[in-house]
């Protein structure tokens, strides 16, 4: 039992995960559970890994601040959940619940502050505070889980433009302090016509054109990605897939543009995961299994 336990915790040394162990005497149905990253920060997103033992299929019920998040499996009889997090969450002491087979875990994690950039914003003219129809499309969207994953390791950049504004940023809309909001998502920079490609493969499940009613978010595309993890592409000039249709990581699915309530000729990718806006940057450089 210790040589076990130093070999796993060499692995996750350099692994950057965190195990925790069901105690000395491992019943038939323990769970081993390893969460990463170990010392999340506001709008990470959590992942948490369940070994469960031999001959135990079923997947773990895993809990957050009341909230149930699904486990899918991976290989070996290992389950996956992920936690997201966002700059709205107080920091501090986050308990994560792993339920199964008669036995429940309670596993606190320390989620660190973080300092957002604070931007002004000027909107010419009356502006637009969106349709229902486009809230009840892009709400919907948000709430797709899928069973099957189509992602794999790091997320590609969908634009090659310039970063203009950053995740988590809070904004003066026309000198007013937008309350309980956050900049939910990466803006991108560049010509209109840029192109704008697919960040990881899955299925487009969100087409909506400022034709049809999308004044807020201008032209838009949302692909599911599999287990949760959605992108959402707004304010593109051009949109080149249908919806229904399977792209690749890196397909070019439309191009930068400044419908709807911009500023200017950009791209903003909102990366949600169980309904959650998360920071896509630890996607996109680290990822995961």
């Amino acid at each position: 039992m210790v040589i076990r336990r130093r070999e796993v915790l060499a692995g996750l040394l350099a692994t950057g995960g965190i195990v925790i162990w069901g105690g000395m005497s491992q019943t038939a149905h323990a769970y081993d559970v390893t969460i990463t990253p170990t010392s999340p920060q506001l709008g990470d997103t959590i992942s948490v890994i369940v070994q469960a033992s031999r001959g135990n299929s079923v997947p773990p019920t895993v809990t957050a601040n009341g909230k149930e998040y699904p486990s899918f499996p991976l290989a070996n009889n290992r389950f996956r959940a992920f936690v997201p997090t966002s700059p709205l969450d107080p920091p501090g002491r986050l308990v994560i619940q792993v339920s199964g087979q008669e036995e429940t875990r309670n596993l606190a994690v320390g989620v660190r502050d973080r300092s957002f950039r604070t931007q002004w914003i000027t909107l010419r003219g009356s502006g637009s505070l969106g349709t229902d129809h486009e809230f009840d499309r892009v709400d919907a969207f948000k709430q797709l889980v899928s069973p099957d994953r189509h992602w794999n390791g790091p997320l590609l950049r969908p634009s090659q433009g310039r970063v203009s504004s950053e995740y988590g940023v809070q904004r003066y809309y026309n000198g007013e302090f937008a309350e309980g909001y956050y900049h939910r998502g990466v803006d991108y920079a560049a010509a209109t016509g840029s192109p704008v490609v697919a960040p990881a493969a899955g299925y487009i499940r969100l087409v909506g054109r400022v034709s049809e009613g999308f004044e807020l978010h201008g032209n838009t595309v949302g692909i599911d990605h599999g287990q949760g993890l959605l992108s959402i592409m707004i304010h593109l000039s051009r949109i080149d897939v249908s919806e229904g249709d399977f792209v690749q990581a890196g397909q070019r699915i439309g191009a930068i543009g400044s419908t709807g309530a911009s500023t200017g000729p950009h791209l903003h990718w909102g990366l949600y995961m169980n309904e959650v806006a998360v920071d896509p940057v630890p996607w996109r450089f680290d990822g995961f299994e």
